[in-house]
């Protein structure tokens, strides 16, 4: 007779494909299938899983992922790609060279807020003074941004992650990483790899035998979770909560599960004075009364809505208008 095991709980770690990783309660590892699509699971998900039967490997099974919190995800015209589920932030992680796409940091933001999701914006390579002067300049319209106690709602962090110190505010990064399961973004060449050994020195070695156990190759294409060293008051080790989160780099990032009629209440910015408008569905585009387009062409209410922000929002709700 098989004997059946009893139902376990973990987190996964790692996926690949159909395969992912899922760590127990006592920090131990094995590679789950899932058990029909209900039990898709990403990076982040709680699950249940079942082990394998005797003598039938050491693999396990996911019969079923727990109810989220939240999903950090992208969608374009063909597919929908998660990147990780029951985070507490993402940190969207540029640099002063290459040059960032203002466009994509906005989609990023969106998504976030979508699903209430905090953000972080790192600038990195101060060291090249001209170029970071004028990145910092493109993020002045984040950096003034509030929430509804009057703090920044994206943070901005200035960062020299080759340094010995880290840069000017990375005490002030580590400080929001403690407790907070974070999601790291960005594009190729903006110091991700860096920041992500400098904060786990032994990051590269978990990607090796993760990939080594999924028979992925070298480098995976999926969302890598981290545990942060964790300690309390007394130094004395403390459960596991803080945890890094490496995403695999991305070239566009599509809002195509954002409703045309929700893209205001997603840019707070613009949100804040779309409530002025004469019409209750205004699409902030060339209707009279409207009290964001006010905003924009008014001198006096300068950087209340950056026009950069404002054109945008033009280009997003054109695209998603014509999904």
């Amino acid at each position: 007779m098989t004997q059946t095991h009893a139902l376990l709980h973990g987190l996964v770690v790692n996926s690949h494909g159909r395969h992912c990783v899922v760590e127990s309660d006592d920090g131990s590892r094995r590679i789950c299938h899932p058990r029909g699509k209900k039990s898709q699971a990403v990076v982040g998900d709680r699950v249940q899983w079942r082990a394998a039967p005797a003598g039938q490997g050491e693999e396990g099974t996911i019969e079923a992922v727990l109810p989220r919190d939240n999903l950090f995800y992208r969608q374009d015209e063909v597919r929908t790609k998660a990147f990780a589920a029951n985070i507490d932030q993402i940190l969207v992680l540029l640099a002063a060279e290459p040059v960032f796409s203002e466009g994509q940091l906005a989609r990023a933001l969106i998504a976030a807020q979508e699903q209430g999701i905090a953000a972080i914006i790192g600038l990195n390579k101060e060291d090249v003074p001209d170029a970071f002067a004028q990145a910092w300049q493109r993020l002045a319209a984040y950096r003034v941004m509030q929430d509804g106690e009057s703090q920044p709602l994206y943070p901005v962090l200035r960062l020299q992650l080759e340094s010995a110190s880290g840069g000017t505010d990375f005490a002030a990064l580590q400080a929001r990483l403690q407790q907070r399961r974070t999601l790291v973004l960005g594009p190729s060449g903006v110091g991700k790899s860096t920041l992500i050994n400098r904060l786990i020195p032994e990051a590269q070695a978990q990607t090796a035998a993760i990939s080594q156990a999924l028979n992925s190759g070298r480098h995976t294409t999926t969302t890598t979770w981290y545990w942060l060293p964790d300690a309390n008051e007394d130094g004395v080790a403390a459960p596991r909560r803080a945890a890094i989160l490496d995403s695999p780099g991305f070239q566009e990032f599509g809002l195509r599960h954002i409703q045309p009629q929700q893209l205001t209440r997603w840019m707070p910015d613009i949100h804040a004075h779309a409530q002025g408008c004469r019409f209750h569905n205004c699409t902030h585009i060339h209707e009279p009364g409207c009290a964001v387009q006010a905003v924009v062409q008014d001198e006096a209410t300068h950087g209340a809505i950056a026009r950069s922000r404002y054109q945008l929002y033009q280009r997003f709700l054109a695209e998603l208008q014509g999904r």
